[in-house]
C-alpha cells in the first residue's frame, strides 16, 4: 500500500472519521498534519505526529475526525490520504489499498507546474481513488480542502453509486433512485410535476426550489436527454441524469442526502433503523393501524387505483409494491378477500389486509410502510406513528369499556364441522354494527380434546359443533371447560350443517341445556344453503368482542337482561367486509364505518 508513511480517516455507525497518511519518507507528510493543526508551517518537524481529533463543529461535515500519521502495515483505515512530492514523480507508489483513496501532491510551493498529466492515469486505473488535490504545507494551501475531501471520501462515497469506467450509474443505484422516484411521484403518472419535485426538495434538503432554479434544473436535463423532461415534468430518466450528473462534477453529497433521506446506508441497502422501527407492545396490548396509517393507506390506494373502480387489479397491485424487493402479498390474496366481480382486490379488503397485517405481525406492517415511503410522505419520524398499541385487555375488562377497534375471535371445533364455510360465508357479507371496527375470525381445528392455551387466546370464542354428528359438541364442551369457564372470554356456541337431519349429541346434556347451565347464550344455527339466517351469527359475535364484559361467562349478567341486550341490537345501514386467510388458518376482518366513541362506555347503543 505505498509502502510508506499514510494518514488515514476513519468513521463508525455515529460517523466518526478516522484517516490516514501514507507516503514515502520524506514527501511532507507529518509537516501536512502539523500544518493543519498549527495553521502555520513547523520550524521543527518531528519524525512522527502526535494522533489528533478535530471536533465535528470545526469540520464541514460536521463529523469528528481522527487523523493518524501511520508508518506500517495498514490495518483498518476508512479513507487514506496517499501523500507523494510533486517534484518527485518516483514517490508515487502504484500499490493502493482497496479503501477510499485520496491522492495528494505535497510541495507544490517547489514546483510551477501542476503533477496531475502523471496522476490522470492512476486515477483511471484505480477506481478507489476519489480525487487528487495538491498541496503545499509550507504554504498552507488546500491543507484544510484535503480533509475535507478526505471527510467526504467517508460519508459521501463513489464506489456504491457511480462506474467511472462505463461513467454511468451502478445498477443498484439506479434501483434505489427508482423507488425513491416512485415514492416521489405522488399521482403515479410517470413525472415529477413541479409541485412533487419541490415537496421531494423540501423532504430532503429542508427548502424548495426557487421557480427559477426549478425551470433551469428541467432545461439541464432538456438540453442533455431525450427523455429527461416531459409535459413540463422530470421523467425517471431526467432524474437518474440529475443525480449521474451531480456525481460527475463532484457533488456526490447530494445523492447521498437523497439516498439517506430514504432509508439507505452506505451498500445501497435500506437501514435495519429505518425498516424496523423500535415499537414497544406490552403484553395483553395489541397493535393497531391509527387514522395516519388509514390515510396513507387510502392515498396510496387511490395512487395505484388507475382506472379508478375502486378496486386493485393484479397488474395494479404489483404497481403498488413495485418500491419493494419482493412481492409482499401472494397470489392467495384474491380468494382471501373481499373482491369485485372481476376478482379485483376491492378497496374494503385492501384495507382488511392492511388491518390483520398490523394486528398479527406488527414488525412486518412497519417494513411494508417504510418500503413503501411512509415516514416521507407522511412527514413522520418513523412508521411507528401509523400505529396505536392498545391498552391491555385485563383494564377493558375492569373498566367496562374498551379503546379498541380491532377484535380477534377463534372459530374452534372439530375438522369437519364447517368452519372454512362458515369463515367463506362471511366474504363479502353486509351486515351492520356500530362503530368502526375490525374483527378478526381464525380458525382453529380441535384434533384432540386438548387445545393449547396460544391456540384459545382470544377476543371471543366461536365454538362450533356438527349438529348431524352425535360426538361433535363433545370437543366444544371440553375445550370451553379447559380455556374459557372462568377466564373472562365471552363465547358463541354454534350448531353447523342445519339443512342436515339433527341427531341426538352424545353430550351428558343437549347444547342448549349445556348454554343455559353455563350462563351463555343459546346455541346459533348455520347453515350454507339458507345464508339469509346466517347474519346474527355475525353480529353476535361482533357484539360479544365489544361488550365482553356483558358476555363473558364470569362477568355475567342476569339472563333476562342478556335477552334484552341481545334484543336491542339492532345493525342497520352499515356495509362490512370480511377477509379469510388461507389454509391452514383462516382470517376474517369485519370493516364497519361508523364512530367508535359513539357506543364506547355505553352498556346499549343507542336506537
Amino acid at each position: 500500500c505505498f509502502r510508506a508513511h499514510m494518514l488515514f480517516l476513519k468513521c463508525s455507525s455515529v460517523f466518526h472519521v478516522l484517516s490516514t497518511l501514507l507516503s514515502p519518507a520524506k514527501v511532507g507528510k507529518t509537516s501536512l498534519i502539523m500544518s493543519l493543526v498549527g495553521e502555520e508551517f513547523p520550524d521543527v518537524v518531528p519524525l512522527r505526529a502526535e494522533e489528533i481529533t478535530i471536533p465535528a463543529d470545526v469540520t464541514p461535515e460536521k463529523v469528528p475526525t481522527h487523523i493518524v500519521d501511520y508508518s506500517g502495515k495498514l490495518l483498518f483505515a476508512n479513507v487514506v490520504c496517499v501523500v507523494y512530492d510533486v517534484t518527485q514523480e518516483e514517490t508515487i507508489d502504484k500499490v493502493l489499498p482497496l479503501i477510499p483513496i485520496i491522492l495528494v501532491g505535497n510541495k507544490s510551493d517547489l514546483r510551477s507546474g501542476s503533477s496531475m498529466e502523471t496522476i490522470l492515469p492512476i486515477m483511471n486505473q484505480f477506481s478507489e481513488i476519489e480525487t487528487c488535490v495538491e498541496c503545499s504545507a509550507k504554504n498552507l494551501k488546500n491543507i484544510s480542502e484535503l480533509f475535507y475531501y478526505a471527510q467526504k471520501a467517508v460519508l459521501h462515497p463513489t464506489a456504491p453509486l457511480y462506474d467511472p469506467e462505463d461513467k454511468q450509474l451502478k445498477p443498484q443505484c439506479v434501483r434505489a433512485l427508482s423507488r425513491i422516484f416512485s415514492i416521489s411521484d405522488q399521482d403515479n403518472d410517470r413525472i415529477l410535476s413541479d409541485a412533487e419535485l419541490n415537496y421531494f426538495q423540501k423532504s430532503c434538503f429542508g427548502n424548495p426550489l426557487a421557480p427559477q432554479a426549478l425551470e433551469d434544473v428541467k432545461t439541464v436535463v432538456w438540453k442533455n436527454t431525450s427523455d429527461g423532461v416531459q409535459d413540463n415534468g422530470l421523467t425517471l430518466n431526467g432524474f437518474l441524469f440529475l443525480n449521474t450528473l451531480f456525481i460527475q462534477r463532484g457533488r456526490h453529497e447530494t445523492t447521498w442526502t437523497i439516498l439517506r433521506k430514504f432509508g439507505y446506508d452506505d451498500t445501497l441497502e435500506l437501514t435495519d433503523d429505518y425498516l424496523y422501527p423500535q415499537l414497544r407492545v406490552p403484553v395483553g396490548c395489541t397493535t393497531e393501524l391509527n387514522h395516519l396509517g388509514y390515510q396513507f393507506l387510502q392515498r396510496l390506494f387511490e395512487k395505484y387505483d388507475e382506472d379508478k373502480d375502486s378496486a386493485l387489479s393484479p397488474a395494479e397491485l404489483r404497481n403498488l409494491f413495485g418500491v419493494f424487493p419482493y412481492m409482499p402479498w401472494s397470489e392467495s390474496v384474491y380468494s382471501s378477500v373481499h373482491t369485485t366481480e372481476e376478482t379485483y382486490i376491492s378497496q374494503r379488503g385492501y384495507l382488511c389486509q392492511w388491518t390483520l397485517s398490523a394486528y398479527l405481525d406488527i414488525h412486518r406492517c412497519l417494513e411494508y410502510l417504510g418500503y413503501l415511503g411512509y415516514p416521507i410522505l407522511m412527514e413522520q419520524d418513523s412508521q411507528t406513528s401509523a400505529v396505536t398499541v392498545t391498552r391491555e385487555k385485563a383494564v377493558d375488562l375492569e373498566k367496562g369499556q374498551t379503546q379498541r377497534s380491532v377484535f380477534l375471535c377463534k372459530v374452534i371445533g372439530p375438522r369437519g364441522t364447517g368452519k372454512t364455510a362458515f369463515l367463506q360465508a362471511f366474504l363479502g357479507r353486509s351486515f351492520v354494527v356500530r362503530g368502526q371496527l375490525y374483527y378478526t375470525l381464525e380458525e382453529v381445528d380441535v384434533e384432540t380434546e386438548f387445545l393449547k392455551a396460544a391456540d384459545a387466546a382470544c377476543d371471543v370464542a366461536c365454538l362450533m359443533y356438527d349438529v348431524s354428528d352425535p360426538d361433535s359438541f363433545n370437543y366444544c364442551a371440553s375445550i370451553y371447560k379447559q380455556h374459557y369457564m372462568d377466564r373472562g372470554v365471552p363465547c358463541v356456541v354454534v350448531g353447523s350443517k342445519i339443512d342436515l337431519p339433527e341427531v341426538k349429541q352424545h353430550h351428558g346434556m343437549t347444547p342448549a341445556e349445556f348454554c343455559y347451565k353455563h350462563r351463555l347464550p343459546a346455541p346459533l344455527r348455520f347453515s350454507t344453503v339458507h345464508t339469509q339466517s346466517n347474519t346474527h351469527i355475525y353480529t353476535k359475535l361482533a357484539w360479544a368482542a365489544m361488550y365482553p364484559y356483558v358476555h363473558s361467562p364470569s362477568h355475567r349478567l342476569p339472563h333476562t337482561l342478556t335477552d334484552t341486550q341481545s334484543e336491542l341490537v339492532n345493525f342497520r345501514d352499515n356495509p362490512c367486509s370480511a377477509l379469510v386467510c388461507p389454509p391452514k388458518k383462516l382470517v376474517l376482518l369485519i370493516y364497519t364505518v361508523y364512530n367508535l366513541h359513539q357506543v364506547y362506555g355505553t352498556l346499549f347503543p343507542p336506537q
